[in-house]
């Protein structure tokens, strides 16, 4: 896993495995990911499988739970993917196709939250 903490949010990627591009099993990354969880509980959270290329839909709603949760306490969780169809994921699991974009959305949702909204 990745790690990068910025001022506003905190970026986690999986790690890569050899040259070939693929990120490491979903369900192993979301275990590690939920080992750690209590280091970024409070932070807003892009996970970033930007440069994934066999992600399916399937394993991309194994983070609506934790998605949730973290909604919840007052955080933005937003996924950076651009191989699955946008329709078909659920409202409730932000999923932007850029970095750029899931940036923008926390700004947003921190806009939001400071306005009561």
């Amino acid at each position: 896993m990745l790690i990068n903490k910025k001022e506003s949010f905190t970026t986690i990627k999986p790690s890569f495995q050899g040259n070939d591009g693929k990120i490491e099993n979903i369900k192993i990354f979301l275990k590690d990911f939920n080992k750690n969880l209590s280091n970024f509980k409070n932070d807003n959270i892009i996970l970033d499988f930007s440069n994934g290329n066999n992600i399916e839909l399937k394993e991309i709603l194994l983070f609506s739970q934790l998605s949730a949760v973290h909604k919840n306490n007052d955080n933005s969780f937003v996924l950076v993917y651009n191989g699955i169809n946008i329709d078909k994921i659920p409202l409730e699991l932000v999923t932007v196709p850029t970095l750029k974009e899931a940036e923008d959305i926390i700004e947003l949702e921190n806009i939001e939250r400071d306005l009561g909204i």
